[in-house]
């Protein structure tokens, strides 16, 4: 019995030593990984071409050029789209699943313009030096190569292209167009290169429906284009602006963070 109780209060060190060591090594990773924020930790695994660091809640590019993650202001839904940054980005969650968006749910609507134009030109010169063509249902229309997107498109492109009930939905596209937002001062996605608008005809955009309404009011939700479309976009990092609870049925740009 003696030599019983010798042994176990040994084995009972044992054990407790042992996951002591994976609870302190578990802990120093966690720490680790929640000294970045979730948005800036999806910035960085996305856009890792680019060699971004985060800092201080900054977003660091390797020339040292850096922009404010989280400026720690209290906005309203309007100025999370009017002065949006980087943290604002992340505000909503993308959803896939519901037929109709949510009640202001614009997620992917808001764009740090800072982050933006500093990755794809900060003028229409800047941005124009990126832009390639891509064959777009028998239209050449130019996209940045920055992040891979006019390669990205040309996949989506050749995907669509098989499913051939879908063209007239397809045709008739618009692309690369510095401006800003219709009815607003912040900088459209099609500025950037990275934003493409299917054929018109099919589209809703929420105040051609909804004539009159502001931004807060509650507004009905309509879309004619088929979800087979957006569910290919989607998988190669588009969003849809028919996910907006302010809806743009016709617009897809690349968003790769928010998916």
């Amino acid at each position: 019995m003696k030599l019983l109780f010798i042994i176990i209060p040994f084995l009972i060190s044992c054990v407790s030593t042992s996951t002591n060591q994976i609870v302190n090594q578990v802990d120093t990773l966690t720490s680790v990984t929640d000294t970045i924020p979730f948005g800036a930790r999806k910035i960085l695994s996305v856009y890792s071409n680019l060699g971004l660091k985060y800092v201080d809640n900054y977003i660091v590019f390797p020339d040292g050029d850096k922009i404010i993650y989280d400026d720690c202001r209290e906005k309203s839904f309007i100025e999370k789209l009017d002065d949006c940054d980087i943290e604002d980005m992340f505000s909503f969650e993308y959803d896939t699943i519901l037929q109709k968006p949510e009640y202001l749910n614009d997620c992917g609507r808001g764009r740090s313009e800072q982050f933006y134009k500093k990755m794809y030109g900060n003028s229409a010169a800047e941005v124009s030096k990126n832009l390639v063509k891509v064959n777009w249902f028998g239209q050449q229309i130019p996209i940045t190569k920055i992040n891979g997107v006019a390669d990205t498109l040309k996949v989506i492109a050749k995907e669509l292209s098989e499913k051939t009930h879908l063209k007239k939905y397809l045709e008739k596209a618009s692309s690369f167009y510095w401006r800003q937002v219709r009815g607003a001062k912040r900088q459209s996605a099609h500025s950037y290169g990275i934003a493409i608008d299917i054929n018109v005809s099919y589209s809703s955009y929420w105040l051609w429906q909804n004539k009159g309404k502001s931004e807060t009011d509650f507004i009905i939700y309509v879309n004619k284009i088929p979800l087979e479309i957006v569910k290919v976009f989607e998988k190669h990092g588009f969003i849809w602006g028919g996910r907006w609870y302010h809806f743009d049925t016709m617009h897809f740009e690349y968003r790769p963070e928010l998916l």
